[in-house]
C-alpha cells in the first residue's frame, strides 16, 4: 500500500543548507599578511601566497590568521624535516588542520563553498561593462584572436 504524497519542496522544513554556504569569486582584493618573522622554506612561502591569492581568502576574518599562521609552521617543518616519521606525523597534522580552511576540494564541498564558474564571471564581467559608461576607447586588439 504506497504511502502519503511526497511534500512540495517549498514546505519541507530541512533544507540542508549551511550557514557557511557561498560562492567564492576568483577576483580580489585581499592582501596576504606578512608571515611571522623566520627563516621559512620556499615552498611554504609559495604555499602562503597561494592559499592568499585562492578564491577561499576573502572568506577569512582576523581570527582565522593564527590558525593559517599554524598551519605555515606545519608546513614549513614538513618540508624541512628529513626525519621519515615526523614527516608522516606532521603531513597528517596538517590535513586535519587544512580543513578548516576550505584548502582542498572535499573541504570547500563540505563547507559548501562553491568557486566561481568561468561563464558566470564572463557574464559578470559583461555586464559591469554594459552599465559602466562608454568612453572612446581604441578597439581591443584581442578582438582579432580566436580558437582554432
Amino acid at each position: 500500500m504506497p504511502g502519503p504524497a511526497p511534500k512540495h519542496p517549498s514546505v519541507r522544513a530541512r533544507t540542508n543548507k549551511t550557514s557557511t554556504r557561498s560562492t567564492l569569486h576568483t577576483v580580489h582584493d585581499v592582501k596576504a599578511p606578512p608571515l611571522p618573522t623566520r627563516l621559512w622554506n620556499e615552498q611554504t612561502c609559495a604555499w602562503w601566497a597561494d592559499v592568499w591569492a585562492s578564491p577561499m581568502a576573502p572568506e577569512y576574518d582576523e581570527s582565522d590568521r593564527h590558525g593559517l599562521f599554524a598551519l605555515a609552521v606545519l608546513i614549513d617543518d614538513f618540508w624541512t624535516t628529513a626525519d621519515p616519521k615526523l614527516r608522516k606525523d606532521l603531513a597528517a597534522e596538517i590535513r586535519q588542520q587544512r580543513q578548516c580552511f576550505g584548502l582542498t576540494p572535499i573541504d570547500r564541498r563540505r563547507l559548501q563553498w562553491e568557486i566561481e564558474r568561468v561563464d558566470e564571471a564572463q557574464d559578470r564581467g559583461e555586464r559591469r561593462r554594459a552599465a559602466a559608461p562608454k568612453k572612446a576607447l581604441a578597439a581591443d586588439p584581442r578582438g582579432v584572436l580566436h580558437a582554432v
